[in-house]
């Protein structure tokens, strides 16, 4: 079974397909993840995307799908992939038609986790972590059971993303409704297209998303 999470930034893929994993023994495929890793290891894919991130360019959709596949290739034949942050276009699309007809493999589902901008821009702009730890909490909504103090490991010091601002959140969506929305229609004709709701709890958007695999 392949799929693809489509949603903004912030509506929980990430979280999503992780939980799929586990339940489901597939593998997340997420470009930000696999380009951030060639980055650390300095491998020359790595080498590349870091020059192109820095002039401020594109990542090149062709050499994107390229390192896709050899990541593909290294899976078992019948081990389900999931798809995040690929597809973002029309174009990726098509190319990911093309990876995996070589490769004798279809795609089953398009899952979109449906977000309202209002509530996403409360839940991104709130969000910060454990300096030390990573552990997550929330202004309004997960706060340390000790003010100033991480649940997990003690810690006083926390963070949070310099882009985790109202203005560049809606600049996503904009940018979500203008160039990923659009693919939607591509899968709908094929009639795997289903959508889920992004704000309810984490456990129910897992379990409706189980349901849809089943």
């Amino acid at each position: 079974m392949n799929i693809i999470l489509l949603g903004p930034p912030g509506a929980g893929k990430g979280t999503q397909a992780a939980l799929i994993e586990d339940k489901f023994g597939m593998v997340q495929l997420s470009t930000g993840d696999i380009l951030r890793a060639a980055v650390k290891e300095g491998s020359e894919v790595g080498k590349m995307a870091q020059d192109i991130m820095s002039s401020g360019k594109l990542f090149p959709d062709e050499l994107m799908a390229q390192i896709l596949g050899e990541h593909i290739d290294k899976l078992d034949a019948d081990v389900g992939i999931i798809f995040d942050g690929f597809p973002r276009t029309q174009n990726q699309a098509s190319l990911l038609d093309i990876l995996l007809s070589e490769r004798n493999r279809t795609l089953d589902h398009v899952i979109e986790i449906a977000v309202d901008e209002d509530a996403l821009v409360d839940r991104i702009t709130g969000r910060y972590t454990c300096g030390n730890c990573n552990e997550g909490y929330h202004d309004r909504h997960k706060l340390p059971k000790v003010e100033g103090v991480c649940d997990i490991c003690g810690n006083r010091e926390f963070k949070r993303r310099p882009d985790d601002n109202e203005e560049t959140v809606r600049t996503r969506m904009e940018e979500y409704r203008g160039k990923t929305a659009p693919i939607l229609p591509i899968y709908e004709e094929r009639s795997i297209v289903s959508r889920v709701d992004g704000m309810a709890a984490i456990d129910d958007v897992s379990n409706a998303i189980a349901d849809l695999l089943t």
